[in-house]
């Protein structure tokens, strides 16, 4: 009887395991690409839509292309990029399509280490996990 209780219970504990590492692997390359001071390549988790949301500092930015041009506006140099740094708190799947990502960000630069919090929403598009909504707030 043990051993049939094992046999239910082990898949049910690895459980979206499989979408909480894609969804990891995400933000990883995200940091990768700022690191190289690649801002496009950065964008590539983001959903590529106009319906894509960014609200950062109180300001809703709408779309993918809307959302790229702010970053190099903001980020012109490798030097203003510095290097960035996520720390996830939580990765939570609300479904087997959506998941809430919270953690914060560092970015470390020459003349300052700006820091602060983000709450992510992720979509899966068929086998790929997108960032479709993302509050960033400096602390």
């Amino acid at each position: 009887m043990k051993q049939l209780l094992i046999l239910i219970v082990i898949p049910f504990l690895s459980f979206g395991q499989e979408d909480i590492k894609k969804i990891k692997n995400v933000l990883i390359s995200q940091e990768k690409a700022w690191n190289k001071g690649d801002i496009h390549e950065f964008m590539l988790g983001y959903w590529n839509s106009e319906k894509l949301e960014f609200n950062s500092d109180e300001r809703t930015t709408y779309g993918w292309t809307n959302t790229f041009i702010k970053y190099k506006a903001n980020y012109p140099t490798k030097d203003k990029m510095g290097k960035l740094e996520f720390y996830i708190i939580d990765i939570e799947l609300t479904s087997d399509t959506t998941a809430l990502v919270s953690g914060e960000w560092e970015l470390m630069r020459i003349l300052d280490h700006p820091k602060g919090i983000f709450l992510l929403t992720f979509k899966r598009f068929n086998d790929d996990w997108l960032i479709i909504k993302d509050y960033t707030k400096s602390k």
